[in-house]
């Protein structure tokens, strides 16, 4: 049985190796708001360091360490965990990129500042104007895909929702993104929030998420 030690202490940035074949990654703005979440909060990295092997791979924390470098700092903190076999260090790296909890929606919509939590980088929450956005889209040209037309020829169901909350949390669960739409001429004019859903897709999710 190996004996598991672990160090931690401040090292420069480029000591560390990430690694290879890390299964997680964060992109575009996600990644943003890391890099500005540690630029205005660094001490939490000592708090919460990266970890790895007596090797300088990283078995957890490779996005922190990566966004930390574009936030300019020249020395991260680190866990050193000495002792680990190489499959406890693949079940580490994996187990420690699962969520096994959920948000408390209620106590987020009543105890919590959605300014703050956007800021702070929650990709569940969305603030006042993201919710006004939503009910009132803006006319812009855009990127984004065409809205999907209704084709009579497949059944349909209309979800209602009448406080903002419940509108937020189904928003976020169906990763409900911006499309355009055309007038009968196949012009666009105006771009808004994409609201037909596959239904066995969202019925996958609701039993996800149950």
């Amino acid at each position: 049985m190996n004996h598991l030690n672990n160090m931690k202490k401040q090292i420069k940035s480029y000591k560390i190796q990430g690694n290879p074949n890390n299964p997680r990654i964060i992109k575009n703005d996600k990644y943003r708001k890391l890099v500005q979440s540690i630029k205005d909060f660094p001490e939490m990295l000592k708090l919460r360091p990266i970890v790895v092997d007596e090797n300088m791979m990283i078995l957890g924390g490779n996005m922190r360490w990566k966004a930390s470098r574009d936030a300019g700092l020249k020395d991260v903190w680190i866990d050193i965990a000495e002792g680990l076999s190489d499959e406890k260090k693949e079940e580490f790296i994996v187990k420690d990129n699962l969520n096994f909890g959920e948000w408390d929606w209620d106590n987020l919509a009543n105890e919590w500042d959605n300014k703050k939590l956007n800021e702070w980088g929650m990709d569940v929450w969305m603030t006042e104007d993201d919710v006004k956005e939503i009910k009132n889209p803006v006319n812009s040209e855009s990127d984004n895909p065409f809205a999907v037309e209704i084709d009579t020829e497949c059944n349909y169901i209309i979800l209602k929702f009448t406080k903002d909350i419940d509108w937020i949390y189904a928003n976020n669960l169906f990763k409900l993104e911006k499309v355009q739409a055309t007038n009968q001429a196949g012009k666009h004019f105006r771009t808004g929030v994409g609201r037909v859903v596959d239904g066995i897709q969202a019925i996958n999710k609701i039993k996800n998420e149950s």
